[in-house]
């Protein structure tokens, strides 16, 4: 367990020290913050109200709330408060080390809630919308993947927690959507 500690520090600091450019350092404090994304959640509701109608896409996007909600809850609630993992821009040995972009925030670290959040969004989508329109399954992968690795980036979460919270985000996303999935055929979207 210790090495594997050490090697998450390590790599901890290649990302957040060696890694940094003045393009990223801009840039990563706006990719990680949810209201940045409230036109693209906007714009993902709007889409399926208007493709699949009122009721489908509210439903729909009742599922994608319950989703990231379930995340929030199961890694807030849950795993930080049972693990207590400081954040690397709190542990008093490597704080002053820390190339920090935004508020560290007091809470713990393990698992990174926006990892678990954003996965279990872009899962849930990729198995639902991604039936459907197969081309948007990397493009969200790879969204949430961007989110997870900016946290690293800012300098509030080590590596094992984004990945962490990535799985954690991954298993609820998959699992909403086999629930989502299996509702009677009049609340979900057109199979694939």
């Amino acid at each position: 367990m210790t090495e594997l500690l050490q090697f998450d520090r390590a790599l901890f600091f290649l990302i957040n020290d060696v890694g940094h450019n003045a393009w990223l350092d801009a840039l990563m404090p706006f990719w990680r913050d949810r209201f940045f994304w409230i036109p693209l959640y906007v714009a993902l509701a709007s889409f399926v109200v208007w493709k699949f109608g009122a009721a489908k896409g509210a439903f729909f996007i009742l599922a994608v709330i319950v989703a990231a909600s379930l995340a929030d809850l199961t890694s807030s609630r849950l795993i930080k408060q049972n693990v207590e993992r400081l954040r690397p821009c709190n542990e008093p040995e490597i704080k002053e080390q820390v190339n920090l972009l935004v508020h560290c925030g007091g809470g713990y670290s393990f698992t990174s809630s926006h990892a678990a959040n954003h996965f279990a969004v872009a899962v849930f989508l990729c198995f639902t919308l991604g039936r459907l329109y197969r081309r948007i399954r990397l493009p969200l992968l790879l969204w949430a993947a961007s989110i997870a690795y900016a946290q690293v980036y800012v300098g509030v979460h080590y590596p094992l927690d984004v990945a962490c919270g990535a799985f954690l985000g991954t298993f609820i996303g998959w699992g909403v959507s086999l629930a989502y999935r299996r509702y009677p055929t009049a609340a979900k979207l057109p199979a694939g």
